[in-house]
């Protein structure tokens, strides 16, 4: 089996986010780790919201701003300070707290709860999924009831493990960083400070900690394998 390279520079903004596709990568591209920019959803969305065109947009109270092409369920709940773009859908019974930006033809569905997220375009958490203090990038996808856990059982700061290395991110509060392209299986876990490379899986019922190399395929903890 092929080794598999755990360089601590693979977990860069610009390795793990190819594409650019999304309305906050000015804000991504400023830090160097992509974690950095989860404390500062909720302001830039602030800031993004006052230049929003209202031939597009409609704003709606709490500074919700929801493109006229995007579909939202009736039964779903919208909290403060969200943008839903162009084609995107947020399907019944919805939970979307606050500072989430929902790209364009991203899909949020039933029972699906948002917080302080970044949704890339056209990803997909369709089915009971929990994405908190999270980025998931480009065409991304949760399967059925798998979730980000944002906060560790014994409430210290997330770090992230990177083979035999391990960066302190300094926040409380932080679920998972998935890049582009990414596919995580039904039921699965992603434990706080989990990174998951561009265009690697993960199994379903899959425990996560830590990094998975882009293009990586992710069995169990300590299996991982080069995607052929």
């Amino acid at each position: 089996m092929a080794s598999i390279s755990m360089n601590i520079e693979m977990m860069r903004v610009d390795e793990v986010f190819k594409s650019g596709r999304t309305l906050c990568w000015k804000l991504l591209a400023q830090f160097e780790w992509p974690w950095e920019a989860l404390p500062e959803i909720g302001s830039f969305i602030l800031q993004v919201s006052a230049g929003l065109d209202t031939k597009e947009y409609s704003k709606c109270e709490n500074n919700v701003w929801i493109h006229k092409t995007a579909k939202v369920a009736p039964s779903a709940h919208i909290g403060k300070s969200v943008i839903i773009g162009e084609g995107a859908e947020v399907r019944h019974c919805a939970y979307v707290r606050e500072n989430a930006l929902i790209g364009c033809g991203s899909v949020v569905g039933n029972s699906t709860e948002l917080k302080n997220t970044i949704l890339f375009d056209e990803v997909q958490v369709p089915h009971f999924n929990y994405v908190g203090d999270s980025i998931l990038g480009y065409k991304s996808h949760l399967g059925a009831g798998a979730i980000t856990s944002n906060v560790k059982s014994d409430k210290t700061l997330v770090s992230v493990a990177c083979g035999d290395n391990r960066i302190d991110t300094g926040l409380k509060k932080f679920g998972a960083i998935l890049g582009d392209c990414v596919e995580v299986g039904c039921n699965s876990v992603l434990n706080p400070g989990s990174v998951i490379g561009a265009g690697a899986s993960v199994y379903p019922l899959s425990f996560v900690r830590g990094f998975v190399p882009a293009n990586s395929i992710y069995k169990r903890q300590g299996e991982v394998v080069r995607r052929n």
